[in-house]
């Protein structure tokens, strides 16, 4: 028989230590989605395979996430939020297995895949359990907390994926999820309290969840293969537009069907609304900079996979300090204010680190990561406060996946649009110099999706003399740079003018009299 949501009465004594567990699930869920970019040019060089084959390994995992959540939400509240939980972190640490022994760019894919739906278990139950936990005066705390260790997991992704890479092989990044699942499977069902919505229907609605996840499937897939085929390609068109019919379907069928994959009336609750735009905002960015810059130190910067970890890292300083300041910002002005100014915050941190990168200074860079930490730090107690705990709790687990998905699919949207304005804003030296050594045109775009240095390039390179390869290869690290900066700088741009618009979605409350 399910259990109804927890009373005020009876929050749990071990509230505290089950947060601990759920924190560390959900930190295997993001260490997972930040790792993985720190190794891309070590599996590169390993098995032979272009960038645009490892972007789609780095994406399968958050696309599969961001497709699944939301179903993974509706089967929490009909069947118990803990159990789900307990289900995904269970299977997380076994699919990990699939990456680390299957040999090949599709074991990555699939098993990257695997690990994504087991992720779409795992995130709804980690923040819908906790409203019905924790009573509301200490809630902010709790989320401040799985925030704080959200953020912390993903700024400190690519510096463990290098310290594993180069102490124990890329594959190690996979393995050490076993023991970690296991350690947040024991305190979660030790000291967690099942929750689930005796309303509930308990069906999962079909149509919905193939429209959405097609629609977002068709949305990546479109900007990942534009890279190469070019976006004026027909196919790429259809790709967009099919997107967009998917889309529309989605929408029709939530309004008719009775027990939709989304209730669309949480969008009428104007700081939800505002909240999944900033929340989608600043994991684009942050997602897709982060694969950029541990791209560009190694390419470009010559940097081994465990130092390009290490100089990402200033960023987690920031988020720990200012985010117990995000939560007092909230408490005296409302959570629209540290919100708005944390999505400035980081949109001008990450137009510094643009200016660093086309311009290499590291302290700049450092400067520019400080201050888009500080743009995390301070969003991220009102944001979750406001997008998990502000709809009614019998919505927890549908608000709680709607925030994910806009989490996962904003990192894999800003993974596949930056590295497609990356090569979009290339200039044609690097072209240039390749086909007067007379590689071929299928050389030469196969080069352009090559990480340098790796077998693939060698292999591409094989039959022109060193000098110039070496020059072909200074040409390709010029474009690299440059387009990664300017890349950075846009994204950057575009979190300025989403944080100055944010009012017009995310509206002031009047006060009542």
């Amino acid at each position: 028989m399910l259990e109804e949501p927890s009373s005020p009465a009876t929050h749990s004594p071990q509230r505290w230590t089950a947060l601990w567990g759920m924190c560390l699930a959900a930190s295997l869920v993001w260490l997972a989605f930040a790792d993985f970019a720190v190794v891309v040019p070590t599996i590169s060089r390993d098995l032979a395979v272009s960038l645009t084959d490892l972007q789609w390994a780095n994406n399968a995992f958050s696309l599969a996430a961001g497709a699944l959540v939301l179903a993974g939400g509706k089967l929490g509240d009909v069947y118990g939020r803990k159990r789900l939980l307990l289900i995904g972190v269970a299977a997380l640490g076994a699919f990990s297995l699939v990456p680390a022994l299957v040999p090949g760019s599709a074991g990555l894919t699939v098993g990257r895949g695997l690990m994504g739906v087991a992720a779409a278990l795992v995130l709804p139950g980690t923040l819908a359990l906790i409203p019905p936990m924790f009573p509301p005066k200490e809630q902010p705390r709790a989320f401040g907390m799985w925030m704080a260790v959200a953020w912390v997991a993903q700024a400190a992704g690519p510096a463990l994926g290098g310290v594993l890479t180069s102490a124990f092989g890329w594959r190690s990044i996979f393995w050490v999820n076993l023991p970690l699942a296991l350690l947040a499977y024991v305190l979660v069902r030790r000291a967690a309290v099942e929750s689930t919505d005796p309303g509930a229907g308990r069906h999962v609605d079909p149509w919905g969840l193939l429209s959405s996840a097609g629609a977002a499937f068709l949305l990546l897939y479109a900007c990942t293969a534009g890279q190469e085929y070019g976006f004026s390609a027909p196919f790429i068109i259809a790709l967009f537009c099919g997107a967009v019919v998917l889309g529309a379907l989605f929408v029709l069928s939530a309004k008719r069907v009775r027990d939709p994959l989304v209730d669309l009336s949480l969008f009428r609750l104007r700081p939800f609304s505002g909240a999944l735009t900033a929340n989608f905002t600043m994991n684009f960015a942050f997602g897709g900079v982060s694969f950029l810059l541990a791209l560009y130190l190694q390419e470009v910067r010559g940097y081994s996979a465990l130092v390009s970890g290490l100089l990402l890292l200033p960023s987690i300083v920031t988020i720990l300090l200012f985010n117990p300041i995000g939560g007092k910002i909230a408490r005296r002005f409302g959570p629209r204010l540290p919100v708005r100014l944390g999505v400035v915050l980081l949109g001008a941190g990450t137009v510094v680190a643009g200016v660093a990168v086309h311009d290499y200074h590291y302290w700049v860079l450092v400067l520019g990561l400080l201050l888009l930490g500080c743009g995390l730090g301070i969003m991220s107690i009102p944001l979750s406060d406001t997008a998990v705990a502000g709809p009614p709790e019998e919505l927890a687990g549908t608000a709680s996946g709607l925030f994910k998905v806009t989490s996962m699919l904003g990192g894999s949207f800003g993974v596949a649009v930056l590295v497609a304005v990356q090569q979009e804003l290339e200039t044609r030296q690097a072209v240039d110099k390749a086909r007067a050594a007379g590689l071929s045109e299928d050389q030469v775009d196969e080069l352009g999706n090559a990480v340098t240095d790796s077998e693939l390039y060698d292999k591409i390179l094989a039959g022109v003399d060193e000098a110039t390869r070496n020059a072909i290869t200074a040409a390709y690290q010029e474009v690299a740079a440059t387009g990664t900066g300017r890349a950075v700088f846009a994204a950057g741009l575009l979190c300025i003018v989403a944080g100055l618009a944010l009012p017009l979605i995310w509206r002031r409350e009047r006060k009542r009299r």
